[in-house]
């Protein structure tokens, strides 16, 4: 079941969310530096990050309908509720999807990354905040990213491929411990863990492009995927 979206809104507000949300924010500008003119989806709970994104020629936030919805932005709402199975969009209408908070409390992956597939654009990319299972930061449930299931890299490789996604980069951020008394030194924490223990950082970051090609699962000998199958996946 999703987190509630006001208790995640409330994290965020506090001096532990702020520190998750800038150390995550550099390595996912560090991909992403800039959106101008694009159309971007931030799916789950990505409304803390959507602000960093200016020039956009529409950024829509989709929230998973049991999580609940808070109204983004100020004056001005673009949020939405949504099923994950049924997401309501047009086929290839988006050039870049952002998801947070949306992969670790899913009911249906499989449904989800096919929604996601049917509505990013063919030359699109997708980019997934995602909790590491080797992390002390899927272990302790004061933050978000300790409730839901985690994933190793392998697991999310594998959930990919399925998907008819190609991984083309990865990342890892949130290397200080889920712990109040570090937020004054995140900044020390994140250069530190980078160099001295990359697989420890408390999320990936990995960006993936949408594959037309691939076979979601093993075809005969001799079969090919065309373009239609894959819509059809």
């Amino acid at each position: 079941m999703p987190q509630d979206a006001r208790d995640l809104a409330a994290f965020y507000d506090a001096p532990l969310g702020r520190l998750a949300r800038r150390a995550i924010l550099h390595e996912i500008l560090g991909l992403w530096p800039s959106l101008r003119n694009y159309r971007l989806l931030g799916y789950g709970f990505a409304i803390p990050y959507l602000p960093a994104f200016t020039g956009t020629e529409r950024s829509i936030a989709a929230v998973p309908a049991p999580m609940g919805v808070i109204g983004w932005p100020e004056g001005k709402n673009t949020t939405l509720l949504c099923e994950e199975d049924a997401l309501p969009f047009p086929d290839v209408f988006f050039d870049r999807i952002l998801i947070v908070h949306g992969l670790e409390s899913s009911d249906s992956l499989r449904a989800l990354l096919r929604q996601l597939w049917r509505v990013l654009a063919p030359e699109g990319r997708i980019l997934m905040v995602v909790p590491n299972r080797a992390s002390l930061w899927a272990q302790v449930q004061k933050s978000p990213f300790g409730h839901g299931r985690p994933f190793s890299r392998m697991e999310l490789q594998g959930l990919l491929k399925d998907a008819l996604f190609e991984p083309v980069r990865w990342g890892r951020a949130l290397y200080a411990p889920p712990f109040e008394s570090v937020t004054r030194s995140g900044t020390g924490w994140e250069k530190m863990g980078a160099r001295l223990f990359p697989g420890v950082g408390g999320v990936h970051v990995v960006e993936a492009a949408k594959s037309l090609y691939a076979a979601a699962t093993p075809l005969p000998k001799g079969a090919k995927v065309s373009l239609e199958t894959a819509r059809d996946y």
